[in-house]
């Protein structure tokens, strides 16, 4: 079965796209977090994530208060930590240090949407691919956990980039909504892909191997179709650059 995805829809100022919203400790962008922010079903941050949301929205922290914070609370600011608690919202605390604060709160969060009985459509995680390259990796980690942690999409959004990790399977990804950058990428992290047909990039991909150290599919581009295929035969990465 083929699987329809619109990598960027949650970025649209408009639409009937269902999300939940989980803030890393990574600086944000004030304009992907407004638009994250007000659309959101249910949000998140994990630890440290707390401060970059207290500092985006300095002078109107009340308005917004995320649903729970979770962690083992090593990142968040202790001053943080207080106008939270004192705002009433739910501390979580997860010591499990062989899974990162990023999937521990995923898992929090797929808890929460089952028990709400929400009907989600993407989970995007704000935050995550800049600074230190060991947490970016982890980031890129946590999507392989959350295969087994959540059925709804997981996307990680910071600045100009996005990833997105492709199950084994066919995949029809829409890039025509005006908010694609000029650049995308195909990455075999994890273990070689031993088959990869693209269709709708400038280099298309025929029955061709991916893996480090002989061909990772970086700096390509669009045609003018709007829509990419990707069919793989292992776990693939996808990123992709968002207009500033």
């Amino acid at each position: 079965m083929e699987r329809a995805f619109t990598p960027l829809e949650c970025l649209l100022p408009a639409g009937n796209l269902k999300f939940c919203l989980l803030i890393l400790n990574q600086p944000l962008n004030r304009g992907h977090f407004h638009c994250l922010w007000n659309r959101a079903a249910l949000r998140a941050c994990a630890d440290g994530g707390a401060n970059h949301l207290f500092d985006i929205t300095k002078g109107s922290q009340e308005s917004f208060l995320p649903d729970y914070i979770s962690g083992d609370f090593d990142s968040i600011q202790p001053e943080v930590k207080e106008y939270y608690k004192v705002k009433g919202c739910e501390f979580i605390e997860t010591m499990d240090q062989d899974l990162t604060d990023f999937t521990k709160c995923l898992q929090i969060l797929q808890k929460k949407i089952e028990k709400k009985g929400l009907q989600v459509d993407v989970i995007v995680a704000l935050g995550g691919l800049g600074g230190r390259f060991d947490q970016t990796m982890a980031s890129v980690e946590t999507l392989f956990h959350a295969t087994n942690i959540t059925p709804s999409p997981v996307i990680v959004i910071q600045e100009c980039s996005l990833i997105y990790l492709l199950q084994p399977g066919k995949h029809k990804l829409r890039v025509d909504t005006g908010l694609e950058g000029p650049w995308c990428g195909l990455i075999p992290i994890g273990s070689p892909c031993e088959s990869v047909t693209t269709t709708g990039l400038r280099w298309n991909l025929t029955n061709q191997v991916l893996k480090f150290g002989t061909l990772v599919s970086t700096s390509n581009t669009y045609d003018d179709s709007g829509i990419v295929t990707i069919e793989t035969d292992k776990p693939l990465l996808w990123t992709m650059a968002i207009k500033s």
